[in-house]
């Protein structure tokens, strides 16, 4: 069950970096949603590597090959199947570490939980590139929510301590996230992407990596939507995002800051504006209470820690032979996962929301 995501929605992803194929099956799509293949690739594309030092050499060109579920350009509402052939594959280089624990790497927690049978080449069922069918997923489900008003967009909040501006919790457009999604650096403030570009070719240049943070907004949701306890908008959204190998935390509106304030700085005012909309003041609670949606954006930021893979000779184990050893790594390895991951953060809101929306009386 561990690649099988079962709600509303199900979400089924398979395939390992170097293997044939990725792909993904999601089920109880609602039926006759017309579906543009071009956008589909177009979000792919976001995800891809850039041709400079910021982000792997690796080359893939992710065109989805979809089997089942749409026809006519439209969701049948049966299990919709695409795979993404792997064309650029490098797997000589694990041949002298495929005993060896990457630190950082799920080689040694995956041997032992599959017995050795695991596929360890470019992390095989752990890698990132399993983020390719999530985004694909992520893609379909993006047009069905625009259709209906609702946007999601991220931006990358902050790169090894530099920090980018923030969304405005309380108003955040549509006009916001298309301009920052169309960016190749998605950025709100262009200065300090810059800096942190040359902070990645710096980590690039010395064999290291940086890690950093995604901040992520989904607009016009409306009110009412999700459930308490363990069905909250928040569980379904953080379940989804721990599905992106490399992030290690998350937090919603406020966040851990809400453990410094008082209440009556924590708690958000309401008032209702002069279209006879309910909405609050501040947004700490970053558009949820309770598990449920309060018409206020949806704001959570994501941790991403540093690519596990660097250049840099590590001390590690080989796990056979239980004896210490040390390990360098080579292959392509991104100095930084963050800007790749942007779009998959969305994804994973996509799909929860969508995931939600779907119990909403006038969907």
């Amino acid at each position: 069950m561990a690649s099988l995501w079962n709600n509303r929605i199900s979400i089924s992803i398979f395939g390992e970096s170097h293997g044939a194929a990725i792909g993904v099956v999601i089920d109880n799509l609602p039926p006759g949603e017309y579906i543009r293949t071009e956008e589909l690739t177009a979000f792919l594309a976001r995800r891809a590597p850039k041709k400079n030092k910021t982000s792997t050499p690796r080359s893939e060109q992710d065109l989805p090959q979809i089997m089942s579920g749409i026809y006519n350009n439209r969701t049948t509402g049966t299990p919709l199947c695409a795979f993404i052939q792997n064309t650029d594959t490098h797997s000589n280089d694990y041949n002298n570490v495929k005993t060896l624990a990457r630190p950082g790497h799920a080689d040694y927690t995956g041997t032992k939980r599959y017995q050795g049978f695991n596929d360890v080449r470019g992390g095989g069922h752990f890698s990132g590139r399993l983020t390719a069918p999530l985004v694909f997923a992520g893609a379909v489900c993006a047009q069905i929510l625009e259709r209906r008003g609702i946007y999601t967009g991220a931006h990358i909040a902050e790169i090894h301590n530099i920090k980018d501006k923030s969304f405005n919790y309380t108003n955040i457009t549509r006009d916001q996230i298309i301009s920052i999604r169309k960016k190749d650096f998605p950025v709100i403030d262009d200065n300090a992407g810059e800096l942190m570009i040359k902070d990645v070719e710096k980590a690039h240049n010395t064999l290291d990596s940086v890690g950093g943070i995604i901040e992520c907004a989904c607009i016009n949701i409306p009110s009412g939507i999700g459930s308490p306890i363990f069905d909250g908008l928040e569980n379904t959204i953080s379940q989804l995002v721990f599905g992106i190998p490399a992030i290690k935390g998350i937090e919603f509106g406020a966040g851990f800051k809400a453990a410094q304030m008082l209440g009556s700085q924590n708690n958000d005012e309401f008032y209702v504006d002069d279209h006879g909309h309910v909405l609050t003041r501040t947004n700490n609670h970053g558009g949820i209470l309770g598990g449920i949606s309060s018409g206020m954006p949806l704001v959570f930021r994501a941790a991403v820690k540093p690519t596990p893979s660097i250049s840099q000779s590590q001390n590690t184990i080989d796990y056979t032979q239980l004896m210490n050893d040390v390990i360098t790594i080579k292959g392509r390895h991104d100095p930084c996962i963050v800007p790749r991951a942007v779009p998959c953060i969305e994804s994973a809101a996509n799909i929860a929301i969508l995931n939600h929306i779907l119990d909403y009386p006038n969907f």
